[in-house]
């Protein structure tokens, strides 16, 4: 049966971990755990050159209970000392979202043919798509107590399906995706017997109206497109649900399982 997160181990409340969060789905999960009164620490990472305005404005109306932490996902000495930190929380993460990711910047663009592809920029998507997640995730799981309650879900997409892909195009946010999403089953696979109450999962959560997506939203169907905050409640209550039998999966946002 699904369980509900309904705390750690102390019965204080909560601890939450939103990597990525100083904008768009992140910014979104972190303001509404904020107010989950069942929450009692939301911790938030950003990268250093991260506009963190809001996030500073949340920590002074949460007083206590949002925890701000720099951490660059590319870089092995931040991913060590993050792991420290982690290591701090007595009571364990009970519930950790991955958001970081990219698909476009001012320099790169989704290929909609094999020409465009660049070798750099592949190489760009996966660090950040693939790689960056497991890179949290090696980071945070040595920090669980064998017999904690906890989710681990990254954020994938539905164009990471293969069986999915009908258009083509998107190379490397494609294939990124479809890294990370083998990347989570193969984690979860590892440690179903370490962590045997634990959920590792990947997780679509919808085209959002964010600065990911703005750019293609023409193509968006009525009532496909959703603001953060609507897409922020949906994923959350997929995962305070989501349990041990189900690590290993690619869900949509709705719960429903996504075919690899």
């Amino acid at each position: 049966m699904p369980h509900k997160i309904a705390g750690n181990s102390n019965d204080h409340g909560s601890t939450r971990l939103v990597v990525g969060a100083n904008g768009g789905i992140g910014l979104a999960l972190v303001k509404a755990q904020l107010a989950r009164p069942d929450v009692s620490k939301v911790i938030a990472t950003h990268r250093m050159t991260a506009d963190i305005e809001e996030l500073n404005q949340l920590g002074e109306q949460h007083s206590g209970k949002l925890q701000l932490h720099q951490l660059d996902v590319t870089n092995e000495a931040s991913l060590i000392a993050f792991g420290r930190f982690l290591s701090l929380q007595a009571a364990g993460i009970d519930l950790a979202i991955h958001t970081a990711g990219m698909l476009h910047d001012e320099d790169m663009a989704p290929e909609k043919s094999l020409a465009q592809c660049t070798s750099t920029n592949l190489m760009r998507l996966f660090e950040l798509n693939s790689i960056g997640p497991l890179m949290v995730a090696r980071a945070l799981l040595p920090t669980q107590k064998r017999q904690h309650r906890f989710t681990f879900a990254a954020l994938s997409a539905m164009v990471g399906s293969i069986t999915d892909n009908r258009l083509g195009g998107w190379y490397g946010y494609r294939a990124s995706k479809t890294a990370l999403n083998q990347f989570i089953k193969t984690m979860a696979i590892e440690y179903r017997v370490k962590y045997p109450r634990a959920a590792i999962v990947a997780i679509h959560p919808g085209t959002t109206d964010t600065g990911l997506s703005r750019p293609f939203q023409k193509n968006v169907g009525d009532g496909k497109l959703y603001t953060p905050a609507q897409t922020a409640a949906r994923l959350l209550d997929v995962l305070e649900v989501v349990n041990e039998k189900q690590s290993g999966q690619f869900l949509n946002w709705n719960g429903a399982i996504i075919p690899w």
